[in-house]
């Protein structure tokens, strides 16, 4: 799914109107309709709703809804905030629509004073502020929004939360947000809906289609992207009859030091799951049992150094190489992980202890081969690339060090974002905070290797590594529950997360 700022959407919206052809009040009448629909589903209309309407076009949706209410009888009361505005066009002729309906009371607030006292009981429509909006709010606005967030009531966003940006909120004020229970945004999510610190504003958000212009949004050029199951399940390569292990890659796991070898248990199993031909754990010499007995299905080649790794072996038979976890960060180890660097491995995936050792050696960064794929956690990250403010300031940050290096950056977390060299950005939608749990990125850097060895390009092996292992972590959820999820869980769900893509 292709993502865009506002500025594209308002002119995908202008370009549907002219396509398909529809006017614009049709248009709003369809948007409002699905948001109509979803209320209707999800509440009884026993439950009183206050609707918030601003003076543009987001409060001529609210205004709509209202009217689509009423007739299902909702006990509706409506808001008007103009603020020194009178309604034009659309908005004006869904007040006008409303007034002629005559089944919900409508009010208008042009003071502090006309603001009402709200109770928890109520359902809250926010119609205030939609996608236009690219300033804090302030005065009368702002008033609405605190009292609104202070009610205690379930409230639902049109589009967006009141408030907030689209995509850079780094100088908004967010004391002035509407703190949306759920957010039913049109056609696809809006950038700011994927950044951490924006999740309190933005609640649950779900996607309402309202038929924009598949050609609109075709010819719209984008570099946002979402991860998708129909997008994914292309990607997948079918096994043919005659398949052998030769022909689906060797990947060599470079992981695993005393006292943490359950990485690199994790990481190879994971590996193995990704439906590689053949996998050889290198490990350090104590780590021999552990990984035999753990993972039979490994090769094994063994360190000369007892606890850590300190020499890589013949790279010449491996498709593959994937590196750090559970790693350590002895001297003698960054030293072999700087040899490795040198040989240039056509392909390569770093995490954990060696993005750690890479950070305390900026001048190694050139040493990356192109299209090296990084796997940090948010806070491995800024070891690599320095601090940010947000998310927002972090993804520019993420966007300059895959360009300058050309990389493949793969920053973990909710809706973990994939950044390449050409300034294309791909954000999952699998996934859940069950994951969270430690071992869980060893998962994915075995995952992603054992693509990157059946020939999948690093750009495919990182997107289906990605999806894929966040489909494993949901299908786990759903089995054990978010609390009792450990990594392993996510390797177990593997074949079924193919299954499913299937």
């Amino acid at each position: 799914m292709k993502l865009f700022t506002c500025k594209q959407i308002a002119a995908i919206d202008q370009l549907t109107m002219t396509l398909e052809p529809v006017s614009s009040i049709d248009l709003m009448e369809r948007a409002s309709g699905e948001v109509a629909d979803w209320i209707i589903q999800h509440f009884s209309n026993d439950q009183p709703i206050v609707v918030f309407a601003g003076p543009g076009n987001n409060g001529g949706d609210a205004l709509a809804v209202a009217r689509m209410l009423g007739w299902c009888h909702f006990k509706c009361t409506v808001y008007l905030v103009p603020l020194g505005h009178e309604l034009k066009g659309d908005p004006a002729i869904n007040l006008q629509r409303l007034g002629e309906q005559g089944k919900v009371i409508v009010k208008r607030i042009d003071s502090e004073e006309s603001i009402p006292e709200l109770s928890s009981e109520v359902i809250i429509v926010d119609g205030l502020f939609g996608s236009g909006l690219n300033k804090p709010l302030e005065g009368l606005a702002k008033s609405i929004v605190g009292q609104i967030n202070l009610s205690g009531a379930t409230v639902i966003s049109i589009d967006m939360p009141s408030g907030l940006f689209g995509e850079d909120n780094s100088h908004n004020d967010l004391s002035g947000v509407i703190r949306a229970s759920h957010t039913l945004t049109f056609q696809m999510p809006k950038l700011s809906f994927l950044f951490a610190e924006n999740n309190p504003y933005v609640g649950n958000w779900e996607v309402l289609p309202i038929g924009l212009h598949p050609e609109a949004i075709g010819q719209t050029e984008s570099k946002y992207f979402y991860l998708d199951q129909a997008f994914i399940s292309g990607k997948i390569k079918k096994r043919t009859k005659f398949s052998h292990k030769g022909i689906y890659g060797h990947a060599l796991l470079i992981a695993g030091s005393y006292g943490k070898m359950g990485a690199s248990v994790l990481a190879s199993r994971s590996c193995l799951r990704s439906g590689v031909g053949l996998l050889t754990s290198h490990v350090p010499r104590l780590g021999y049992e552990i990984i035999q007995n753990s993972v039979p299905e490994a090769m094994t080649s063994i360190d000369k150094d007892d606890q850590v790794f300190s020499e890589a072996p013949e790279l010449q038979s491996y498709s593959a190489i994937g590196i750090g976890p559970g790693l350590d960060r002895k001297p003698k180890t960054q030293l072999a992980f700087r040899k490795l660097l040198r040989t240039k491995p056509a392909k390569l995936v770093i995490d954990a202890d060696a993005l750690n050792i890479l950070s305390e050696n900026k001048d190694w960064y050139d040493l990356l081969p192109e299209n090296t794929i990084l796997t940090p956690h948010p806070k491995e990250f800024e070891r690599l690339a320095g601090p940010s403010a947000n998310s927002w300031e972090r993804l520019q940050l993420q966007l300059q060090f895959s360009e300058q290096y050309k990389v493949i950056l793969v920053v973990k977390g909710a809706h973990t974002c994939t950044t390449f060299p050409d300034g294309r950005v791909f954000f999952n939608s699998t996934g859940n905070p069950g994951m969270a749990t430690g071992g869980s990125g060893d998962v994915l850097t075995g995952l992603i290797l054992g693509l990157l060895a059946q020939d999948y390009t690093p750009e495919e092996a990182a997107l289906i590594g990605v999806y894929l292992h966040g489909l494993a972590g949901d299908l786990a959820a759903t089995e054990n529950g978010q609390q009792a999820l450990i990594a392993g869980d996510i390797t177990n769900q593997i074949g079924k997360a193919f299954l499913r893509l299937e």
